[in-house]
């Protein structure tokens, strides 16, 4: 009569060859981690690298305009008062435009502003002709001139 034990020997257990498929030699799992972590680090310098100059491109903080009033609103012109943060003693090229109650524009211009020597902020006042009866005055963007 055979025997089977039924407990297990204390070394290692020996699998049939080509059973169970290839077994994994240690350490396997630290070379994922590693690799996992490299292809983050990329993605996230890949990530900087895009916001940077997306940044640079469209959110350029040093010009940066408010409307203060628009007024003297007729049928064919707007008043607008605007207020521009530009370098220090520097210029900006500002772009107005006015629209009617219906939002469709009416009147659009360019306007350039240049601050006194050593000052920061420009307040202008610009009138503005329009094509029809404009319901608001509004600084879209002020950039530096070409």
């Amino acid at each position: 009569m055979t025997e089977t034990h039924a407990t297990i020997s204390p070394g290692a257990p020996v699998f049939p060859a080509g059973r169970y498929g290839r077994r994994r030699a240690p350490g396997g799992g630290r070379r994922r981690t590693l690799l996992a972590a490299l292809v983050l680090l990329v993605l996230v310098v890949g990530l900087s690298l895009v916001s940077l100059r997306l940044y640079r491109q469209y959110g350029d903080p040093v010009y940066d305009a408010q409307v203060i009033t628009y007024t003297d609103i007729t049928d064919s012109q707007v008043v607008i008062d605007f207020r521009v943060r530009v370098p220090e003693g520097g210029s900006a090229v500002c772009v107005l435009r006015a629209r009617d109650r219906a939002g469709v524009e009416v009147a659009r211009d360019e306007v350039t502003v240049t601050a006194a020597p050593g000052e920061r902020h420009v307040s202008a006042r610009h009138r503005l002709a329009t094509s029809g009866r404009p319901f608001i005055g509004e600084v879209l963007r002020c950039r530096q001139p070409s």
